[in-house]
């Protein structure tokens, strides 16, 4: 099994550091390009709703994730509640929106750690972590010294601090964002966020910066790397062929990307004419070439 960069970190007591520099963001929070300000050590981030201590809605082995993350034995995911963006097409609002979680400990989330480790789970998937970085390295330095070896993966928007991803270097061994959207508009629109595709470029550059393209051992499990989500939507709303584009040409040809199908109007999306219809599988197979004239062919199940 693959042990993680983190332990090098720990045993040198960087890792230590970073806790703690990453702790005192939390009473004037600027973890995420929102830059709230807010003190979470008394009331919740304007955006994420969440305080200062860790908001988790599920934790357990995943088979339905991305192949090299899945393995044999599964992807060991922790489901993150609240988020800094605000999609209206969410399709999993009851936990962006904090309906259905629970505040935790650091401690807990150290054993949910070493619970999916035991479970023979390939990594620890941190699923919507932007606004919990602190409280994940807090988490992570507790379950170290108990035994947890495995990587981290942080599965993420997209919607990340450069600043906030540098804390995290040697720390994630595999990055998983998404690419929403290329168009400030569109991002504005369905996201409220209408600098996401500007942020987006940055983070994806820091987190290939920090990893590299995906590389998988002998039995095809992730060990390290890049791989990047993109939600193919109706009517070519987010982009795709910019954001295939901006891989290609800017990060790497060899990138890994999952070009999602699975669209559906979910949240508050029907009250968007335009993206309130399922894709078309003219439309996804429009996005599957778009990806292959880009020299884009590690395309994920395709």
């Amino acid at each position: 099994m693959r042990t993680a960069s983190y332990l090098a970190l720990f045993e040198r007591g960087i890792l230590a550091d970073r806790v703690r520099i990453a702790g005192a963001i939390l009473a004037n929070c600027t973890l995420c390009p929102r830059l709230c300000r807010v003190n979470r050590f008394e009331r919740p981030g304007i955006q994420c709703a969440t305080r200062a201590v860790p908001v988790v809605s599920a934790c357990h082995p995943h088979f339905g994730e991305e192949a090299p993350l899945v393995g044999r034995h599964g992807s060991g995911t922790i489901f993150f509640a609240g988020c800094n963006l605000g999609c209206v097409f969410c399709q999993n609002w009851t936990t962006s929106r904090l309906l259905d979680a629970a505040e935790v400990s650091t401690d807990d989330v150290a054993r949910m750690m070493l619970g999916l480790q035991r479970s023979r789970c390939h990594n620890i998937n941190l699923v919507t972590p932007s606004h919990m970085v602190p409280q994940i390295l807090a988490a992570l330095e507790l379950a170290v010294p108990m035994g947890l070896t495995i990587p981290l993966v942080y599965n993420t928007s997209g919607y990340d601090r450069v600043d906030t991803l540098r804390l995290l270097d040697g720390v994630v061994d595999i990055y998983m964002p998404d690419v929403k959207f290329m168009d400030p508009e569109a991002g504005a629109r369905y996201a409220a966020a209408g600098d996401y595709p500007s942020v987006a470029r940055s983070a994806v550059l820091e987190m290939h910066r920090q990893v590299g393209d995906l590389l998988v051992d002998e039995d095809g499990v992730a060990v390290r790397g890049l791989l990047v989500r993109h939600l193919v939507m109706p009517g070519g709303v987010a982009g795709t062929a910019e954001v295939c584009r901006f891989l290609a040409r800017e990060i790497s040809r060899n990138t890994y990307v999952n070009l999602l199908a699975q669209y559906r109007p979910c949240g508050d999306a029907r009250r968007y004419p335009e993206i309130a219809r399922r894709v078309t599988a003219t439309e996804f197979l429009d996005a599957v070439r778009i990806a292959h004239d880009e020299g884009l062919d590690r395309l994920d199940g395709l």
